[in-house]
């Protein structure tokens, strides 16, 4: 029976879920961005987040526990150091999904998913909204009516 088993299954064994999504994790955190489907990056959303959130810790027990979901050293020295130092205010959302389309040979629904604190060009994009101000619609007092003297204009002499 399938009772309470509402989790995306991807088509794969236990292993090999888990497998697909460690892989999947560690190219996130070593690339900061990757592309998939978009099943595949709602399940990887779950996953990794639990993980990203251990990082704010640095402790030897959440550095194990996070060895043992990846197996990837190169991974876990980049979350702890790296990652962690730029979600350390953040409660929460580490992951953006971006749908791209679909993919032409099977039609599929693919995506970007990528670490939020490191896209540049959004980062780059909220403070530029920020830095704005809200002008006023209201037109500025005339300044005098007599309108300013206009000088003459001068010719310019014929080349040879």
């Amino acid at each position: 029976m399938r009772h309470n088993k509402k989790f995306n299954h991807l088509s794969r064994t236990k292993a090999h879920r888990d497998a697909l999504l460690a892989n999947m994790t560690t190219s996130l955190i070593m690339h900061k961005r990757i592309f998939t489907t978009l099943a595949k990056a709602k399940a990887l959303r779950v996953y990794a987040e639990p993980l990203i959130n251990r990082a704010k810790e640095d402790t030897m027990n959440n550095r194990r526990v996070v060895f043992g979901y990846l197996q990837s050293k190169d991974a876990v020295k980049e979350l702890f150091g790296v990652v962690a130092e730029k979600i350390a205010e953040r409660n929460g959302g580490y992951t953006r999904i971006l749908k791209t389309g679909n993919r032409l040979g099977d039609n599929a629904k693919t995506c970007f998913i990528e670490l939020v604190d490191f896209n540049e060009a959004m980062l780059k994009d909220k403070k530029e909204a920020k830095a704005k101000t809200r002008r006023s619609r209201k037109k500025a007092a005339p300044a005098a009516e007599a309108p300013a003297a206009v000088e003459p204009e001068k010719e310019l002499p014929a080349a040879e």
